[in-house]
């Protein structure tokens, strides 16, 4: 809908409201910052983290085992309570509330829970299995999931793709050399292989199998092609697929055990390290983290050496625990992907930074000191997709997610922390941001978009391979990356002047949707996109009466609410019909708002209807303290968020960031006061 101004008054308070609802949450900000100076929310993932873990732990035979650090097996039970929690209505897991129910999760859902114990003629178990058969049972499921189905004998070997580790010998001019494949399918492919290769089996009881699951018992002798792959492409893979099969029964190439030697010299390089190629576990994320433990027990590592010891705990501090219940009983338990700390901790500082903080706060400074002893030097996987000339004369410098993960720094952490550093000011925090930008600049690929990770040249066949069902092989650029860093480059005086400003505007606008949007990949979905796409241009010194850029605020105006807020389910990054579907949402308002903002400017009726939204949906003491109103438990001065409006492999990944419903409106609010008042 389009808000005129007879449809929206501005009373004389709506300022001081606006500026009390600031300093409330500037207050609240101040609190859930850390000691050391930085922040860290829950990073909220789907159902898979609880099913994968239990699965995990009966593929190494620990289902009755205490973990690692002494704890007993009863955090297994209280891990199957969540899952249990998250089984929808109509029997289905999904990647995210409101998602269409994914095979995948539901396989392992139900699977996990049958290990546990439940009655498969339990209703909740009837209803999953009903749900799996008119999904067409267990032959739909992915490679990840087929898998950990072969570790516990539910299908054959031969229904998993083949990926053969000699992938790690290839010659870098292949094009399915490891330089070529996205850091997120690096992380994975070579786990997942050695697994593929060393083929560790468990076998069950029969009751305890998942045969009322199958529909079709070819699939479980062959691997399932994609529809969405070609018929040539799959008549291909097929032989292909068939010819490794036989290799691998014969013995497997003559640089078998070579390959397997190097893939795990690969990975283990990549695992827990300290010092300057410190990680957090294999990418510091979830998926790899879990086939890495598979790994290490095929290979004959016991859980007392180092190597297994330190992927359990790593893996283990992943667990969040709900507090007990009102009876004394325990509370559940779940698990995140990853701990986001460097972002968290670089948007409230940018928040802080809209209200007008800096360095001379005590906060901001606190802040930008913990995010500097963050930056990484390591010069990792990065070097690929550079000319060696470039990458000799790159100073490496960067941020990732994670507390440690430095063969892994991304462009969308490391535009965010290098814009907060630049504006919080002082010369440290200055000459790091100026180093980050190097990085940034001698990233930008050949199309004048950014990536999320690496410097890219697409190759299209990468996605038709059998195991590429993740959506993630490659990492092209992408509009709102590329928009977050042109606003990055804004702030430390570049513009629409520079060659490489110039390019990447065009990129963005070569990218813009029919209806005037653009996709996202750091947020959900088309709200975000349209924000960061347009954000970046206009700072660099576009002029916002564009058409292009008119066209942004027109399809921004026609989504939003009557309440004059703004939302979008997750699914509106498959389906276009649900972009503007969806209720409010702290964040995904805070976004158009300051889009619009920059488009239309402060007085706009739209913006300041939508400013009104943050206003009265903040928390106060009474509200917080309503759990039907705020199920998380945030304070007053913060905002409810239920929905996932955050992404990490979009449409695989969705997650809910749980600070993005604090900074985000924070940041709206303070940039809507500057703009009415500047601060000179």
């Amino acid at each position: 809908m389009t808000v005129s101004a007879s449809e929206f008054l501005l009373d004389a308070r709506f300022e001081e409201i606006a500026h009390t609802a600031l300093q409330k949450a500037i207050t609240a900000l101040r609190d859930k910052q850390r000691r050391d100076g930085h922040w860290c929310a829950e990073l909220e993932g789907d159902s898979t983290l609880q099913s994968e873990y239990l699965l995990m732990k009966w593929i190494l035979g620990q289902e009755k085992a205490p973990l690692v650090d002494g704890r007993g097996p009863d955090v297994l039970d209280r891990i199957t309570d969540r899952l249990r929690s998250q089984q929808r209505e109509d029997g289905g897991w999904g990647r995210f509330p409101g998602s269409d129910v994914d095979p995948s999760a539901t396989v392992k859902g139900y699977f996990a829970l049958k290990l546990h114990g439940d009655s498969p003629e339990a209703p909740h178990m009837v209803a999953a299995r009903n749900r799996i058969h008119e999904l067409d049972g267990v032959e739909r499921v992915n490679t990840r999931t087929n898998v950990l189905l072969a570790c516990l004998g539910q299908v054959s070997w031969n229904a998993v793709p083949s990926i053969p580790p000699e992938l790690v010998l290839l010659p870098r001019w292949f094009h399915l050399h490891l330089d070529r494949l996205s850091a997120s399918a690096r992380m994975m492919i070579l786990p997942l292989s050695l697994v593929a290769t060393l083929r560790p089996t468990r076998r069950l009881d029969a009751s305890q199998s998942i045969d009322e699951l199958h529909l079709d018992r070819g699939p479980l002798h062959r691997p399932a092609m994609r529809k969405a792959v070609p018929r040539g492409w799959r008549r291909f893979f097929v032989v292909l697929d068939r010819v490794l099969k036989v290799a691998h029964d014969l013995g497997g190439s003559p640089w078998r055990r070579r390959a397997i030697d190097a893939s795990f010299a690969w990975i283990e390089n990549r695992a827990g390290q300290d010092g300057e190629a410190s990680t957090d576990g294999v990418g510091a994320i979830f998926p790899p983290m879990v086939f890495w433990q598979i790994v290490l027990m095929a290979t004959g590592h016991d859980r007392t050496h180092p190597l297994v010891r330190r992927a359990e705990i790593e893996i283990d501090e992943l667990m969040i625990e709900d507090p007990p219940y009102a009876d004394g009983t325990p509370g559940m338990v779940r698990l995140q992907p990853c701990f986001s700390p460097v972002r968290d901790t670089g948007i409230a500082l940018q928040a802080l930074n809209d209200c007008g903080l800096d360095v001379e706060d005590a906060s901001c400074a606190a802040a930008a000191g913990w995010l500097r002893s963050k930056e990484c030097r390591f010069r990792g996987d990065r070097v690929r997709g550079l000319a060696p000339e470039r990458g000799d004369a790159v100073d490496f410098s960067g941020w990732h997610l994670q507390y440690h993960n430095a063969w892994y720094p991304d462009l969308i952490d490391t535009a965010v922390v290098v814009t907060a550093l630049h504006r919080t000011g002082g010369r440290d925090n200055r000459a790091a941001a100026q180093r980050g930008l190097n990085w940034i600049r001698a990233m930008q690929n050949a199309d004048g978009g950014w990536a999320t990770f690496d410097r890219t040249v697409e190759l299209p066949i990468l996605e038709q391979v059998p195991f590429a069902d993740h959506d993630a092989m490659q990492d092209p650029s992408r509009p709102d990356i590329t928009g977050t860093i042109l606003e990055c480059l804004s702030w430390t005086g570049v513009d629409d002047r520079d060659p490489m400003v110039r390019e990447a505007i065009e990129y963005v606008k070569g990218r813009q949707e029919p209806e005037g949007c653009w996709s996202g990949r750091g947020g959900v979905s088309c709200i975000h996109g349209t924000w960061q796409s347009v954000t970046g241009p206009i700072r660099c010194g576009e002029d916002p009466r564009q058409l292009w850029i008119q066209k942004a605020a027109e399809w921004l105006e026609s989504v939003q609410q009557p309440d004059g807020g703004f939302g979008e389910i997750a699914s509106g990054c498959e389906d276009r019909s649900l972009m503007d579907a969806g209720p409010s949402t702290a964040s995904q308002t805070a976004w158009a708002a300051m889009t619009l903002q920059e488009i239309r400017g402060a007085d706009h009726p739209s913006v300041m209807k939508a400013i009104r939204w943050l206003c009265d949906t903040q928390l106060d003491e009474e509200a917080a303290s309503d759990l039907a109103q705020n199920p998380d438990g945030e304070p007053a001065g913060c905002w409810s968020e239920t929905e996932f409006t955050g992404t990490g492999f979009p449409p695989l990944l969705h997650l809910r960031h749980h600070l993005y419903r604090h900074s985000y409106p924070l940041m709206a609010i303070g940039r809507w006061l500057e703009a009415r008042h500047p601060r000179g």
